[in-house]
């Protein structure tokens, strides 16, 4: 059976959209390209119809988790109003109910340290989705001057991202949640300095 153009790029999107979702969870390691076929719902020999290698679904499912990310970012932050923007990315982030669902949640945190190992190519487009995050971030903080915004969201996301790993670590109990919450406290302290630093009027 032939199939058309269009049923091709929709199950090369399926396909994708599942694997990010298991990487998230399994890890880029954990589980293999038959798995990720069949969460598809399709067999392994059809793999090499739609990627040229398991690293070229790896960079895709990867780059397409973190686009979903700074896309949820993007919707909070139009439906917030301008002062509160920060701040809803940073507690959206540090959230239980993010915590527990590692496989619809941030790439960073579930595969970062997969991706410190893969190749040069897979880095290189990880880089290029977390660069769009940081500034997606920056956007945020408009009282600064560029570079100084970039460097504060730079070191929030750090901390973001920190304390969502230490979290999972930590399980879902009491010791999870103060982890949270003074990742919460760190990261919104980067608002807090900035608010700090706005101009003060002239006096007549």
């Amino acid at each position: 059976m032939r199939y058309t153009k269009e049923h091709k790029q929709e199950t090369h999107a399926r396909i994708v959209r599942k694997a990010s979702v298991r990487l998230r969870e399994k890890g880029a390691h954990g589980i293999g390209v038959a798995d990720l076929m069949k969460e598809a719902g399709l067999t392994h020999g059809g793999f090499y119809a739609h990627f040229g290698s398991r690293e070229a679904l790896v960079v895709e499912a990867f780059s397409y988790a973190m686009e979903r990310s700074t896309e949820r970012w993007r919707k909070m932050a139009e439906a917030t109003p301008p002062e509160k923007r920060f701040a809803a990315i940073v507690e959206n982030y540090l959230s239980a109910l993010h915590r527990d669902d590692p496989g619809h949640g941030c790439a960073i945190t579930a595969l970062g340290p997969d991706i410190a190992r893969e190749s040069a190519r897979t880095r290189k487009a990880f880089a290029a989705k977390l660069g769009e995050m940081i500034e997606m971030m920056a956007d945020q903080l408009p009282d600064l001057p560029r570079k100084a915004a970039r460097a504060r969201a730079i070191a929030a996301l750090s901390t973001m991202a920190g304390a969502l790993v230490l979290s999972r670590v930590a399980g879902t109990g009491e010791f999870s949640e103060e982890i949270l919450s003074a990742g919460r406290e760190a990261a919104l302290a980067v608002a807090s300095r900035v608010s700090a630093r706005k101009p003060r009027a002239k006096a007549n």
